[in-house]
């Protein structure tokens, strides 16, 4: 995490020092796609996806630090019988709530708070246009928006940016008539939460130009109603000196307040990794 809010980072173009990082992952597992929210107790809870290379199968891990920024809580918080991941959490409509990555379902499903950020139950089903990736929400001018790609293809999943609108958070949706509002495979897939900085809204967009999750880049949304969708794509942004061998790519940027989440990644290219695809194929991992 570094400690200084998301306008910064994007006014410098990239992250500079004054990072928290958390230690390595056990091996075969990562996390990724960190989310946050701050209590009344100034405590920060960090929502990310726990992924195991062994099952390919992700789910939502709870971390909390108290008021010093020490990790005092982990544990698991959402686990469903499909890959989970990407879980922006957000307040609205007089509840707390989940907005998880979960293609694979077949849909989009919200996510209620019943009690501590720990007991998440669902909601709704969220219809839209297409199965999304990555939906990432927006309460603006009295309503809730929708940025999300299409789970169709390959090239749509990295290049294609749909929008949809609603009234009240469980919908109905409509979605934007010039959907995809936005075909480009350097700034199109939402990389983290929508978020006003002065006057214009900025949603994190990853660059898969050279792979998935290559960068991220801010993509500045200067009109956005039921007709029109106008947009301008920032630089990519930069990594900080100290993430060392984890300079691969930028996956995920979410704004928490004073502090900015994000991840990053590095490519294991040695046989065990290998070994590893191999065993599963033969069944060598339970689900």
């Amino acid at each position: 995490m570094a400690r200084y809010p998301i306008g910064d980072i994007v006014a410098a173009g990239g992250i500079g020092p004054d990072i928290q990082w958390l230690g390595e992952e056990p091996e075969f597992t990562f996390l990724a796609d960190p989310f946050g929210w701050r209590d009344d107790a100034g405590r920060l809870h960090v929502f990310a996806e726990q992924y195991d290379y062994r099952t390919r199968h992700g789910i939502i891990e709870a971390l909390m630090f108290d008021e010093a920024m020490q990790l005092v809580e982990r544990c698991p918080c959402l686990i469903e019988d499909w890959h989970l991941s990407y879980p922006q959490v957000f307040s609205g409509e007089g509840a707390m709530w989940m907005l998880p990555e979960a293609h694979r379902s077949g849909g989009l499903t919200l996510y209620r708070d019943h009690g501590g950020l720990r007991d998440w139950r669902p909601e709704c089903r969220i219809e839209l246009d297409c199965v999304p990736v990555d939906a990432s929400i927006l309460w603006h001018e009295g309503r809730w928006w929708l940025f999300y790609s299409p789970a169709d293809s390959k090239l749509s999943k990295q290049a294609h940016l749909h929008v949809a609108w609603a009234e009240s958070l469980c919908g109905p949706y409509r979605p934007h008539p010039g959907n995809p509002v936005r075909v480009d495979r350097a700034s199109a897939r939402p990389g983290g939460a929508p978020v006003v900085i002065g006057d214009r809204i900025m949603l994190p967009v990853q660059d898969c130009c050279t792979t998935y999750g290559g960068a991220i880049r801010p993509l500045w949304i200067d009109r956005l109603d039921e007709g029109n969708f106008a947009t301008v794509a920032g630089e990519p942004l930069a990594l900080p000196v100290s993430a060392g061998a984890y300079r691969a790519g930028m996956h995920t940027l979410a704004a928490c307040g004073d502090i900015t989440l994000f991840d990053v990644k590095r490519v294991d290219t040695s046989l065990r990794g290998l070994g590893v695809d191999i065993r599963r194929m033969l069944g060598g991992y339970a689900p």
